[in-house]
């Protein structure tokens, strides 16, 4: 079972009170009318699925009800930082896939 750091409550706590949210750190196009069916579509459902670090959406269902970023190694399904969704990803995760 994962361990994982809610930024806003401060606490590490098990798997079972979050939910997985998909994938962070999107860019949402600025106006979704102007975009072509496949851009839209590839946005909607195409995510990176990386091998290694990957940045994510978790909220904190039965704690604050917050949704928060973790940067979570693909390989071996250690949550490595977790942080508040306006903050800046901390200095040690690298981006890959994110």
């Amino acid at each position: 079972m994962l361990l994982i750091r809610c930024p806003y409550c401060e606490t590490e706590r098990p798997e079972l009170e979050f939910r997985y949210g998909g994938e962070a750190l999107l860019e949402r196009p600025k106006d979704p009318a102007l975009v072509s069916d496949d851009a839209w579509t590839a946005y909607l459902w195409t995510c990176k699925n990386p091998k290694g670090p990957h940045a994510e959406r978790w909220r904190h269902v039965h704690g604050c009800g917050r949704f928060f970023n973790a940067a979570r190694n693909t390989v071996s399904d250690l949550i490595v930082s977790t942080w508040r969704v306006d903050d800046s990803p901390p200095a040690n995760f690298d981006g890959g896939g994110a």
